[in-house]
C-alpha cells in the first residue's frame, strides 16, 4: 500500500506556491538536510561531539597512520567548516586528535591523526550512528536509494560546476 506523504510545501505550512519547480526542490533539498541530520546529531552530540567534530574524527580514522594536514581535512568535509583550525583545538584538548608539526619538506605545515581514544569513542558510536541513519533511511529500498544517490550526484556536479563558472 502506497503512503501518502506530505509536501515540502505542507510541511512548511507555506500558503503560497513556490515560484519555481526548482526553488520547491532547493528547499526541499535543504530541509530533508536538516530532518535527516537531527538524529545523527542527537547521538554524537550525547558524546559531547558536533556533527563536524565527527566528521573529522571520520576522515583521520580513514587517513590511517599517517594521518592528515588541516588544509586535506578541510577540503574533505561534508559542511564546509571556516573554523577547521579550532574545531581540530577541540579535537586535540580532549584527546582524541594529535597533531605533528614535525614536516620535513614544510615546518608550516601539520599533520593531523586520531588517537586511540579518538578510535575508541568512533568504535562507540559506529553501531548507534548507524542505526539512527537506517532509520531516517528506513522507507527507502536498495533500488530508489541508488537512484536518489545519482539524482544528487547531479546535483552537486551541477552545483560544483556552477560554483567555479562564478
Amino acid at each position: 500500500m502506497a503512503h501518502s506523504f506530505p509536501s515540502i510545501q505542507e510541511e512548511l505550512q507555506q500558503r503560497r506556491p513556490f515560484r519555481s519547480r526548482r526553488e520547491e526542490l532547493f528547499i526541499a533539498l535543504l530541509r530533508s538536510a536538516a530532518v535527516v541530520r537531527r538524529p545523527v546529531s542527537k547521538v554524537v552530540e550525547e558524546h559531547h561531539l558536533s556533527l563536524a567534530q565527527y566528521n573529522v574524527l571520520r576522515i583521520l580514522r580513514g587517513a590511517g597512520e599517517h594521518g592528515l594536514p588541516t588544509l586535506s581535512i578541510r577540503e574533505r568535509m561534508i559542511e564546509e567548516a571556516a573554523g577547521i583550525t579550532r574545531l581540530i583545538d577541540k579535537l586535540e584538548a580532549a584527546g582524541f586528535v594529535s597533531r605533528d608539526r614535525r614536516n620535513a619538506t614544510d615546518r608550516r605545515q601539520v599533520v593531523c591523526r586520531i588517537t586511540t581514544e579518538g578510535m575508541s569513542l568512533l568504535a562507540s558510536l559506529d553501531s548507534v550512528v548507524a542505526s539512527a541513519t537506517h532509520d531516517v533511511l528506513a522507507l527507502l529500498d536498495d533500488e530508489r536509494i541508488v537512484a536518489l544517490l545519482a539524482l544528487l550526484d547531479e546535483v552537486r556536479a551541477g552545483a560544483h560546476l556552477n560554483s567555479s563558472a562564478h
